[in-house]
């Protein structure tokens, strides 16, 4: 929000000796940011005056270009002597100036910029040559002094300004309003009334102690139907004033002033009738619209629209409504969206002499969600979703009216529409010493009640209790606890102490966290990098790791309002957030790439409606446990990547690549860190390839999928060849974490060694053989691991060998060598019974 300091003065009367800089601090302590203090025409300095154009002569230049050589009256101060020119003629008392722009005629009242002056941007002002003419200043447009963006054609000035006269010679800034100082505010959500100079001024009195002169005091009338009519029919609309003003002449200008109050305030001027609009809702925060009269058709209607229906916005887009959209219709249809945007239909133009202003009061919350829906913000929707005050409406119309009578001479119609009523404001009670104990500081019961006074609110104290109703522009004062905001904020919050509570007595970390924190900790340890992705994810993105129709992840959960609509729905999976991540860094060549990120999915099942509990209490116990069983099931997964070199090449060894073995240790790992034994298993499954995958297990259930990336998914994505994933379920893992005192005791005993080559079958998984020699050998196992694979002439065609170490020991004695051999014998036997494993000779 831009609020012009002249403008805010007018509207509420600061001591004098109050600087701008004093007004932006007051304004930053009551909760308004002041980002930052403009100060129009601030950059330029020297003699910038007022010229009077005597004549000019056009002169076409040979790069096709048509200047204009010009003698222009600076004043006497400022004036060069009379001069004879070489035909005999004489040349007037001024200055040649030549100038480029061709939107002004002799006789013409401009600005220019002297020798000596500086423009913003050091652009420097001095006598020089340019088209054959030495130009001794130049004729200033008002993008070129720092009040605006206008560069259509120089400044040029009325005969009087205000009633006084404009004369050659005059200081021009101070006549174009230069030197005035423009806050730039952010205003939060919950203070939408600051939307306007009205807010701001009534907050800059009530810091300065001064009282605002409300412009905006005319109450809202009894309904009446006098003047064009209006129905409602939507309960999105409580109340619609229309006030018609006829015989508007449609070439009437805007006076200056409001030209440049609007163009300070970030809006451009576009017509008498629109920019009367745009200030009024600038000055009240009530937006309006104008309707021309002669091309409505029938009563004004305010419904929801119809599914089907269409609408050309002013912007001259053909929309699609909803039912869920709040629309102005008249007999042809809609003709505009409600809060949002007028209709095409039905707009004012350079033929318009009859207005139908309107000035409505609409739900917040449907308007937030229609500008949203058709991605069309808007100054009126920005205000209307923030909310406005209810009780504005009509003596904002009022004003737009006679604004419009008075400029555009035209006159007020005798007939007046207003429907609806404006709503009453809910009443709370608090007890006078509550600021006091939830701010921590001290605020007597008289403080309290001036400053909510001071803010509109009416207090009606008995005893320590108040009864509080606060003002129609105060829709964000709703329980006890926002009065104590707006106390806290009036009294500054920077003024009360900040006291950091203390702690209560705790547990520490569950079980759950600790383990959770030592997966981390243990796979970062290993080489992987952390990453946190946003938790959405693009359809798309979704088919391409899940092709097959019946794929349970295809099965999404959609958010209903998304912050981008390409990224609509909730993640089923981790995988999309590292592939999008493997592909952002590749593409700044950071090839060799290990990444891990941990976090939620959200696996829809059944649909089930959540309930919408009042937010006047508490929701109840039945209500919680409803909202909870309509959530998606949200198992936390760790998922991990790697692409290119493990290990960079260097001077005494080459590159490690980075192969599915370093994504099997990050499952491993975190299994190993919980004190869990898992197993793997040969699977098909996508994004993986089919023939280079492993389902991890842990008791028989599976709890995560690893291996290498199917190419047609690392061509979706584009990733580097030959990359590898890991995605596993660290809620099961952590759920089959043994507890607290299961740690086996270490035994004294020696270890028995025996190591085994068996020949198996191409088909045979290795982990399958090494689970049935485990079986197979009994209570004196203590570890079995594959150390070795061979393929070659010497097993067969088919073929391969796999060696495994087994390590035995005994609980209670030192094992004797046939002990250790007669487990591994039964161990051998197993597997040889299962898949006919010969021992390699």
């Amino acid at each position: 929000m831009k609020a012009p300091v002249s403008w805010l003065r007018e509207l509420v009367t600061l001591p004098d000796e109050v600087t701008t800089a004093e007004l932006a601090s007051a304004l930053t302590r009551a909760g308004l940011n002041v980002e930052r203090i403009e100060t129009i025409g601030g950059d330029v300095s020297g003699p910038v005056v007022v010229g009077r154009v005597l004549h000019f002569t056009p002169e076409k230049q040979k790069n096709g270009k048509t200047i204009n050589w010009c003698r222009v009256d600076v004043g006497p101060e400022h004036n060069g002597p009379e001069a004879t020119a070489e035909d005999g003629s004489t040349i007037p008392a001024g200055r040649g100036i030549v100038c480029g722009a061709h939107n002004f005629s002799e006789g013409d009242l401009v600005v220019v910029a002297l020798p000596g002056s500086v423009l913003p941007g050091d652009f420097a002002i001095a006598a020089r040559k340019t088209y054959g003419h030495v130009s001794d200043g130049m004729m200033c447009a008002a993008d070129e002094l720092g009040l605006g963006g206008d560069h259509d054609g120089i400044i040029v000035l009325p005969e009087a300004i205000e009633g006084a006269p404009v004369t050659p010679g005059m200081a021009a800034l101070p006549l174009l309003g230069g030197g005035d100082e423009v806050l730039e505010v952010d205003v939060t959500p919950d203070i939408g009334y600051c939307l306007s100079l009205r807010g701001l001024a009534r907050e800059a009195g009530q810091a300065f102690g001064v009282r605002l002169a409300d412009p905006y005091a005319l109450a809202m009338p009894e309904p009446r139907s006098a003047g064009h009519p209006v129905r409602i029919e939507t309960p999105n609309c409580t109340s619609f004033v229309a006030l018609g003003v006829t015989g508007v002449d449609p070439t009437a200008p805007s006076p200056q002033w409001m030209v440049q109050r609007l163009e300070r305030s970030g809006m451009r001027s576009i017509s008498l009738p629109v920019d009367v609009t745009n200030y009024v809702m600038l000055e009240s925060g009530q937006p309006l619209h104008a309707y021309d009269a002669d091309r409505l058709q029938d009563a004004i209607v305010v419904r929801q629209a119809s599914v089907g229906e269409t609408l050309v916005t002013l912007d001259d887009a053909k929309r699609t409504l909803c039912e869920d959209d709040m629309v102005i219709a008249d007999g042809s249809g809609p003709i505009g969206l409600a809060g949002v945007m007028g209709g095409e239909a039905t707009e004012v133009n350079e033929q318009t002499t009859n207005i139908v202003l309107e000035a409505a009061h609409f739900d917040p919350l449907a308007i937030g969600r229609a500008h949203r829906r058709h991605k069309l913000p808007s100054e009126a929707s920005r205000r209307f979703e923030r909310g406005v005050d209810p009780a504005l409406g009509y003596a904002a119309a009022r004003r737009a009216a006679e604004l419009l009578a008075e400029f555009g001479g035209g006159q007020l119609a005798q007939g007046e529409t207003i429907v609806g009523e404006v709503p009453a404001m809910p009443q709370q009670r608090m007890s006078a010493d509550l600021p006091a104990r939830i701010l921590g500081t001290q605020t007597s019961r008289e403080q309290v009640i001036d400053i909510l006074t001071a803010s509109g609110v009416n207090v009606t104290a008995m005893g320590d209790s108040l009864t509080l109703v606060p003002p129609t522009w105060r829709p964000d004062l709703v329980d006890p606890y926002d009065y104590v905001e707006e106390v806290g904020r009036k009294i500054g919050l920077d003024t009360i102490e900040g006291i950091v509570p203390q702690a209560p007595v705790g547990r520490g970390l569950t079980p759950e966290q600790q383990g959770r924190r030592a997966v981390l900790r243990a796979v970062a340890q290993l080489g992987f990098v952390e990453l946190i992705s946003l938790p959405f994810v693009a359809e798309s993105d979704v088919h391409k790791i899940a092709p097959q129709d019946d794929d349970p992840r295809r099965a999404l959960v959609r958010l209903a309002n998304p912050l981008d609509d390409t990224h609509a729905h909730l993640r089923p999976s981790l995988l999309p957030g590292l592939f999008q991540a493997v592909a952002r860094n590749t593409s700044r060549s950071q090839d060799d790439l290990a990444l891990f990120e941990c976090g939620r999915v959200f696996l829809k099942g059944e649909s089930v409606q959540a309930p919408r509990p009042s937010v006047a209490g508490r929701p109840t116990d039945e209500e919680i446990a409803a909202l909870e069983a309509a959530l998606p099931e949200q198992p936390r997964m760790l998922a991990g990547i790697v692409t290119g070199n493990w290990t960079g090449a260097s001077w005494n060894a080459p590159a490690v690549p980075a192969d599915w073995t370093h994504v099997v240790a990050l499952a491993e790992t975190a299994a190993q860190v919980l004190g869990v034994t898992i197993s793997r298993r040969n699977a098909q499954i996508t994004p993986w390839h089919p023939g280079r995958c492993a389902e991890l297990l842990v008791d028989g259930e599976v709890f995560g999928v690893v291996g290498e990336l199917h190419p047609q998914t690392i061509k979706d994505f584009g990733l580097p060849a030959r990359a590898c994933a890991v995605e596993l379920d660290l809620d099961q893992l952590l759920s089959r974490a043994p507890g607290s005192g299961t740690i086996s005791a270490l035994s004294s005993y020696p270890l028995a060694k025996e190591d085994v080559a068996l020949v198996v079958d191409e088909s045979v998984p290795s982990e399958d053989l090494r689970q049935a020699l485990v079986e197979g050998a009994g209570e004196l196992l203590e570890s079995c691991h594959l150390f070795d694979i061979y393929r070659g002439p010497q097993v067969g065609e088919g073929k391969k060998s796999l060696a495994y170490a087994l390590h035995f020991r005994g609980a209670d004695k030192t094992l004797k060598d046939t002990e250790a051999a007669a487990a591994r014998d039964a161990a051998v036997k197993l597997a040889a019974e299962r898949f006919q494993a010969a021992l390699r000779q």
